[in-house]
């Protein structure tokens, strides 16, 4: 569990506000960030339209995230952990390559290997279910955090020293700043004027758990078909998550078969190479699109996680793009807090927005990119693609790089996310 530490400055409470902090928005991130501005010594609540009940439901239904080592110091750091570590499957490699219909991996290929870096594994993956139990047990826990569920958001406003947000009951919570933690169609943004540029990809996302015959070895495949690409990544025991991309169409078609017809249609995108495989929880699907707010700060404002940012999911990095928003966000208003600053003065805000513009911007071009180049099935692009994958292979250097930007290791990394505290 979470230590004090003895020498971090004290952060005198307003009592003039509800809370420090009101965090729209009860998932992943939310969560996350309300756990790290608290044991950071702020007040904070989060408002969730969900209740407990079903955010703490135990039930597998297929949806898992594969996080990287630094977000994984991040949760530690955070002392969530020791609650987490058991149901979590570390990825020791990771093989990406070419792949088509019936054909299987192209011959080319990049390789990764965990062995490659003196860190350890390069992520794990974790199902969502375990993730959200120790949240709430940990957010239960936590002096200074309150949680209000299964009420939303109508209106929010905001005046020169704090911002009011109203619930649908009828209570109005004060805070010093308002997060918006409520997704890509996020109210909080929307409310705010704060528009929002991208595109969607003409693709769909179906995403489901298999059980499978043959053990995976701890890695993870990413292969690129004609029509999108197909992530394959192992979860514990002889269980994989799926992340498949196809075009709308096919994709509607697909999301509505039986389970039966669904696994012959994944079957000869898959490979034999686990053996026999069998549905495990349910089944999902989402479009792809690029999404980006048009500014993560607004009035006494800051957006994180797919209220800011919503790329594809063509590297896994969707859950981790906005951890690192967390963890960007926790510092800079811990920071001025203990400076004696207003947190919800523009200046500080534009202080998380400068750390993470960059990488933001990266990413999103980084995904786009990626994904254009290789959902197709233009002979020179793939040989192209064949070619580059193959030197990248050849030239250590070069793949350990990859390997530390897929394990969240590179750039001006947050304290959190270097594995330690605030």
């Amino acid at each position: 569990m979470h230590m004090d530490n003895p020498r971090r400055p004290t952060i005198l409470p307003d009592m003039t506000f509800d809370a420090d902090i009101v965090i729209v928005g009860g998932g992943l991130n939310g969560s996350v960030l309300a756990l790290a501005l608290a044991q950071s010594g702020h007040r904070v609540t989060v408002i969730d339209a969900l209740t407990e009940t079903i955010r703490g439901s135990d039930a597998f239904d297929g949806r898992s995230y594969a996080l990287a080592l630094g977000a994984q110091r991040m949760l530690a750091t955070l002392g969530l952990w020791p609650d987490l570590a058991a149901d979590a499957q570390p990825m020791l490699e990771i093989k990406v390559g070419d792949g088509r219909v019936g054909t299987g991996p192209s011959a080319f290929f990049m390789h990764f290997d965990h062995a490659e870096i003196e860190e350890g594994p390069m992520g794990h993956m974790i199902e969502d279910r375990h993730l959200r139990r120790a949240l709430l047990r940990h957010m239960a826990e936590t002096p200074g955090l309150s949680r209000i569920g299964g009420t939303a958001v109508v209106d929010q406003k905001v005046t020169p020293s704090g911002a009011t947000v109203t619930l649908a009951d009828g209570r109005e919570i004060t805070a010093r700043v308002l997060v918006g933690s409520d997704g890509r169609d996020s109210g909080t943004a929307r409310r705010a004027g704060i528009r929002r540029i991208g595109w969607r990809y003409g693709q769909t996302a179906l995403v489901c758990a298999i059980e499978h015959a043959l053990p995976h070895g701890g890695v993870a495949h990413q292969f690129f078909m004609p029509a999108g690409p197909l992530a394959i990544l192992p979860l514990t025991g002889n269980r994989s998550s799926i992340v498949w991309s196809e075009t709308d169409a096919a994709a509607r078609r697909i999301a509505r078969l039986p389970e039966a017809d669904y696994l012959e249609v994944l079957r000869p995108r898959f490979g034999d190479f686990l053996g026999d495989i069998a549905l495990a929880g349910k089944r999902f699907s989402y479009p792809l699109e690029l999404s980006l707010a048009r500014t993560m700060i607004g009035d006494r404002l800051a957006l994180i996680g797919d209220a800011a940012h919503g790329v594809h999911p063509i590297a896994g990095q969707g859950l981790n793009a906005g951890l690192r928003d967390v963890a960007a966000l926790a510092q800079t208003l811990t920071e001025a807090a203990r400076r004696g600053e207003d947190i919800g003065a523009v200046q500080v805000l534009e202080r998380y927005q400068q750390w993470r513009r960059f990488d933001v911007a990266t990413l999103a071009l980084a995904t786009d990119t990626f994904n254009r180049l290789f959902s197709n099935d233009n002979p020179l692009l793939r040989l192209g693609r064949d070619m580059g994958m193959g030197a990248v292979n050849a030239m250590p250097w070069l793949r350990r790089g990859f390997i530390r930007e897929a394990a969240g290791l590179t750039g001006d990394l947050p304290l959190l996310l270097q594995g330690r505290q605030i």
